[in-house]
């Protein structure tokens, strides 16, 4: 008999363990929400494999990926934030309540904020399991350059990303030697990349391979390479191998719920809010410029702080606009034509004396509770009647057909 699922209320389910899942679970946590974090696997996401991190500001002398992910995660804990070490099989967006589902659990809440991270794209050839994350296969050069610093590096992969780090590469290793599955001096990156990469005398190109195997003993010690013509093993020994043949965003479960890049990134605004009101999105699942642990933080951080004034703004809604029969001002005090209205609406408050209030709404700082209202110009005097906004007025209302409205 399949047991029955038990059902949890949260404010906040966390999706994802990640650098920015684990900021945002701290801004909520701090803010006294009831915070949910799922990860399916470590905590700390990919940043727990790097093995020294010298440019994550803080820490001039560097720290490891796994040091610095278990003190996010012992901060988020000291405010609160409940962890589970789980997979999410399924969600529901939409709605006031969002739902995540689990193999056991249900969780309920008010926001969710996707951190689910990504993937690196892999070869597949044989051994290459053995010598992931830190035993010699990488997938970020600005992690792992100074470390290679006057040895010899291998890259597989030809575009934007591959060339333009590998470029970054020849400032620390002693040569940088590139796969590329095409033929000679055909690549997939930009034309500029391309030329530069070309004439620099620490790249060297090896044209029409792919990897076949990886292999050495606890750490990578050479990659054995095939031309796709000849079938021809070439055996190129390095003690790291940097992959970049394309990255995948972990966003199945979120696909025809959430907007998402043709390539299934998340699509985002700057305040990290994606089509959906109260779902959020952080961290390398998202289309942007620098995928890194600090861009992560912001992006947590900012989730995290926009989740606390959606909750807010959404309790203050229901119970101070739509809670009671009045008159709603809604306006910019930072703007002249606004402040001028005021007079006209506390005249017209001494007019409706104790009968009716008038609550106002100053969206200097926060449009959420004039959108929520479906007011985008402002000044605007909204009635509310029986729970529901019944009438929206501009600066030039008549206080008589405001009082007969209220009637």
């Amino acid at each position: 008999m399949a047991r029955e699922k038990q059902i949890e209320e949260y404010d906040v389910v966390i999706i994802g363990g990640g650098a920015g899942g684990l900021t945002a679970g701290i801004y909520c946590g701090r803010a006294r929400l009831k915070t949910l974090l799922i990860e399916k696997a470590l905590v700390g996401g990919l940043a727990t494999y790097t093995n020294e991190i010298e440019n994550y500001p803080g820490f001039p002398e560097g720290t490891t990926g796994l040091g610095l992910m278990n003190l996010f995660e012992k901060q988020a804990k000291k405010f609160g934030v409940k962890f589970k070490g789980t997979d999410v099989k399924t969600v529901d967006l939409s709605g006031e309540v969002k739902t995540v589902e689990t193999f056991r659990n249900i969780y309920k809440c008010k926001v969710v904020i996707i951190a689910s991270g990504g993937r690196p794209r892999v070869t597949g050839a044989v051994n290459e399991e053995d010598f992931l994350f830190d035993k010699g296969i990488s997938f970020c050069a600005t992690c792992d350059a100074a470390s290679n610093t006057g040895k010899d590096v291998l890259i597989v992969g030809s575009g934007d990303a591959a060339i333009e780090e590998g470029m970054f590469l020849t400032k620390f290793a002693n040569k940088v030697i590139v796969s590329v599955i095409h033929e000679e001096g055909k690549m997939d990156c930009n034309e500029i990349a391309k030329a530069e990469a070309l004439a620099n005398p620490k790249m060297e190109f090896v044209w029409n391979t792919v990897v076949k195997r990886f292999e050495g003993s606890e750490h990578l010690e050479r990659v054995v390479l095939e031309n796709v013509k000849t079938k021809e093993e070439i055996s190129i020994g390095v003690p790291t191998c940097f992959e970049f043949i394309g990255y995948l965003p972990n966003t199945e479960i979120f696909k025809g719920q959430v907007t998402m890049t043709e390539r299934g990134y998340v699509v985002v605004n700057e305040n990290k809010e994606t089509n959906i009101d109260g779902v959020y999105a952080v961290g390398d699942v998202t289309d942007k410029f620098l995928k890194q642990v600090a861009t992560a933080v912001g992006d947590g951080a900012i989730a995290g702080y926009a989740a606390e004034k959606y909750i807010a703004e959404e309790e203050t809604y229901k119970s101070q606009i739509l809670g009671k029969d009045g008159v709603v001002f809604v306006y910019d005090a930072s703007e002249a034509g606004c402040r001028d209205c005021l007079a006209e609406v506390e005249k017209l408050e001494k007019e409706l004396q104790e009968q009716h209030c008038i609550t106002r709404v100053d969206i200097y700082k926060s449009r959420g509770i004039s959108d929520r209202m479906q007011i985008d110009e402002v000044p605007r005097l909204a009635i509310v009647k029986g729970g529901k906004i019944v009438k929206v007025l501009d600066q030039d209302f008549d206080p008589e057909e405001v009082k007969a409205t209220l009637v």
